[in-house]
């Protein structure tokens, strides 16, 4: 399928258009950055990485009945996906205490929760993402009630399925954000389920394979994102 023009380009990501209005190419960069921007480096191979631990846990849901934006990838650093009329409400599930949640509420860092918390977030970068609830979503227009019964319903399963997921590979799914989108009548889950948007801990080890290695200098980036994709990308056992 042939790339035509950059429709968008984000912090980590270009989507262009591709001849079929339905669908667009995603194309990952090594671009990395924190704290609203303010952080900026480069990961080394972070867009390969990310492509293809995204389409393996993607494919993985399709399997399990989560219906996503992707359609296959074209090259190592470029997929297929379906477009989508993105729900600004962001969707993020937390199994563990870390990141913003410890310091917002004073929680002390590695807590399990059972059940675990979700929470959504309006997505702006000019705003921060701030935490909102079902009343300003509805209220604002983001999304329906409808939608955010589903959102939650959705959220609540993927988080289920990718803990058993990564568990088989040896990694602690800690917390995470997903994005959903309408497309044709359906909403799917879109954008993208890496170590950018995940906190991901060695099970054994406890040693943290995600973004907070860039976010707060704690050096060896790129080699636990390819510690990720190792073994997320191969079969467990």
């Amino acid at each position: 399928m042939k790339r035509l023009e950059k429709v968008y380009e984000g912090k980590a990501k270009i989507l262009y258009a591709t001849e079929d209005p339905d669908l667009m190419i995603q194309f990952f960069k090594d671009d990395a950055s924190a704290f609203d921007g303010v952080k900026k480096g480069t990961i080394v191979d972070k867009g390969v990485i990310n492509n293809q631990v995204s389409n393996r846990v993607y494919q993985y849901l399709e399997e399990k009945g989560i219906k996503t934006h992707l359609v296959e990838p074209v090259n190592d650093r470029e997929t297929i996906v379906k477009k989508l009329d993105i729900i600004p409400v962001e969707v993020v599930l937390r199994n563990v205490a870390a990141g913003s949640l410890c310091k917002r509420l004073g929680v002390e860092e590695g807590r399990e929760f059972d059940p675990p918390i979700l929470e959504f977030f309006y997505k702006n970068d000019d705003l921060h993402d701030p935490l909102i609830n079902d009343c300003h979503a509805v209220t604002f227009g983001w999304a329906t009630q409808e939608e955010l019964d589903t959102l939650r319903e959705l959220g609540r399963k993927v988080n289920t399925l990718m803990m058993e997921f990564f568990k088989e590979r040896k990694i602690r799914l800690v917390d995470f954000k997903l994005e959903f989108g309408r497309h044709k009548g359906e909403i799917l889950l879109g954008d993208e389920i890496s170590p950018d948007g995940c906190r991901l801990w060695h099970w054994d080890t406890g040693e943290k394979m995600d973004k907070d290695r860039f976010r707060f200098s704690m050096g060896s980036v790129e080699e636990k994102y390819r510690e990720v994709y190792s073994l997320v990308c191969s079969d467990p056992g």
